[in-house]
């Protein structure tokens, strides 16, 4: 199973930036596909999940502000991010879990300037 992000970069405060994540290889059924974020010396923290059924969760500070959805046909994930601020920099990570087994992508940097 490979994971691939796309869509980080270098962005003013009060700017948006979509990412996306794609799902390729040996993937069945996609039970739920997410976001999550490291901040340098941060752990690493849950930003959004979506279900296969389509049910959203987000973690309190981007409610609001960023949108996920996904693409089940293709399995393909999107955040989109809205009215950045600089605590929203970070490394994004898509994880896809996938009959109790969860894949990771490499991470894309997004980076919010003041």
């Amino acid at each position: 199973v490979h994971v691939v992000e796309s869509g980080g970069g270098l962005v003013q405060a009060g700017g948006s930036l979509r990412l996306s994540c794609a799902a390729s290889g040996n993937i069945f059924s996609i039970n739920a596909m997410g976001w999550y974020r490291q901040a340098p010396g941060e752990q690493r923290e849950l930003v959004a999940v979506i279900l296969s059924g389509g049910s959203t969760t987000y973690a309190d500070s981007v409610k609001d502000r960023f949108t996920i959805s996904r693409d089940n046909a293709k399995n393909t994930v999107f955040l989109q991010m809205n009215s950045l601020k600089p605590e929203d920099t970070a490394v994004y990570y898509c994880r896809v879990t996938s009959w109790g087994n969860n894949y990771w992508g490499q991470g894309t940097q997004v980076t919010v300037s003041s």
